[in-house]
C-alpha cells in the first residue's frame, strides 16, 4: 500500500516526477478521442488532483498535453496528481469546423474536465504506477489564460450561450478549490471590437456565481490590448467580481506569460523571468494545498516568505 504524502511532507525536497502522456480516453460524441498527460510523483499515495487547462498562444505543441512543464513538474513535485487534456481548440488538432463553438470551443473545454473525473478508473487503468493512489476527494483546476476562463466556468463563472441565448451552467461540484493564471476578466464595454465580435462567449461572463475559492494571479504589466481595453486590472476581475472566498496575486513586473509559464524557453515569452516562474509555482501548490487540507500552513508559509519585505515579488489581497 502506497504511504499517504501529508501535506508537512510536501514542504520538503521535491520529489521525482512520473509523466505519461498521451494517455486517450475513446470519447465517440467528441471530434476527436481526449488525449491528455498524467504527472505525479514516483512514490506516495492520496494524492490530491489538479486539472490544468492550457492556454492559446503562438507556439504548435503548447495549447496541448506538452505545455506548462515549469508548472507541472513543481505540482506533481510536491505531491500533486496533475492532469492534462488536449482541448479542441488546440493547435495541435487544428480542427477545420463548422461548430458554433470554434475555434475556442469554450463549453468543450469545460467538459473535457468532467469527463476526466469521471473516467478516472480508466486513466489509472492507463497509467503505470498509479493505481489506487488518487485522492478523488481532492480535486482542483488550475488554467491560464483561455484555460483560466475554462476553470472559471468549472468554478461556477456562468455565460450566455451567444448561438441560442441560453445560460450555461458547467460547475463540477467535484472541484472544490481553484487557480486562475492571467483569466478574463469581465466583458460587455471591457472587451475590444474584435474579441466583443469573434470571441462573443467572452461577452456576458458573470462571475457573481463563482462560488468555489480560488487564487486568481493577475501581472501588473499585462495589459492584453488585443482583449480588453481594460489595462492589467482586467485579469483581477474574477477576484473583485465574485463572491468571498477569493485571493488575488498580483506578480509585480508580469505580463501574460506570467515569467515563462506556458514551457521551459518559450519564445513567446515576453517576460522571461524563472524566479517568478518558481515563486508562482511554489506560491500556488501553496495555496492549493491549504485549501484541500483545511489548517495546513503551506500556504501563509509561502506569502510569507515571496510577498513580503523589500525582495517580495507580488501582493497578495484575500476576501
Amino acid at each position: 500500500m502506497n504511504a499517504p504524502i501529508r501535506p508537512a511532507e510536501a514542504l520538503g525536497t521535491p520529489a521525482p516526477v512520473l509523466s505519461v502522456g498521451p494517455v486517450v480516453l475513446p470519447a465517440p460524441d467528441r471530434a476527436v478521442d481526449l488525449r491528455l498527460r498524467v504527472s505525479v510523483p514516483v512514490t506516495g499515495g492520496d494524492l490530491p488532483i489538479i486539472l490544468l487547462s492550457h492556454g492559446q498562444g503562438f507556439s504548435n505543441h503548447l495549447s496541448s498535453l506538452h505545455g506548462y512543464a515549469p508548472l507541472v513538474d513543481c505540482w506533481a513535485a510536491h505531491g500533486f496528481a496533475v492532469i492534462q487534456p488536449t482541448h479542441l481548440s488546440s493547435r495541435t488538432l487544428s480542427l477545420e469546423s463548422d461548430s458554433p463553438e470554434a475555434p475556442m470551443y469554450w463549453r468543450s473545454r469545460a467538459e473535457d474536465m468532467s469527463l476526466i473525473l469521471d473516467r478516472l478508473d480508466e486513466i489509472e487503468a492507463a497509467v503505470p504506477q498509479l493505481g489506487g493512489r488518487l485522492d478523488r476527494s481532492r480535486v482542483a483546476v488550475a488554467g491560464h489564460s483561455m484555460g483560466g476562463h475554462t476553470a472559471s466556468l468549472l468554478l461556477g463563472a456562468r455565460l450566455t450561450d451567444p448561438h441560442d441565448g441560453t445560460e450555461v451552467d458547467l460547475a463540477d461540484p467535484r472541484i472544490t478549490a481553484g487557480v486562475l493564471l492571467a483569466a478574463p476578466g469581465r466583458g460587455g464595454d471591457a472587451l475590444t471590437s474584435f474579441v466583443a465580435e469573434n470571441y462573443a462567449f467572452l461577452s456576458t461572463t458573470d462571475f457573481s456565481t463563482m462560488t468555489t475559492p480560488a487564487l486568481v494571479v493577475a501581472g501588473d504589466q499585462d495589459s492584453s490590448d488585443h482583449m480588453t481595453v481594460e489595462g492589467p486590472q482586467w485579469h483581477a476581475d474574477p477576484y473583485r467580481l465574485a463572491p468571498a472566498p477569493k485571493t488575488l496575486l498580483t506578480l509585480f513586473g508580469a505580463e501574460h506569460g506570467l515569467g515563462g509559464i506556458s514551457g521551459y524557453d518559450v519564445a513567446e515569452t515576453t517576460d522571461e523571468n524563472p524566479e517568478r516562474v518558481a515563486a508562482l509555482g511554489r506560491l500556488t501548490w501553496s495555496y492549493l494545498r491549504s485549501e484541500l487540507y483545511p489548517g495546513d500552513s503551506a500556504w501563509k508559509r509561502a506569502c510569507e516568505v515571496l510577498t513580503t519585505g523589500p525582495g517580495a515579488l507580488g501582493r497578495v489581497e484575500s476576501t
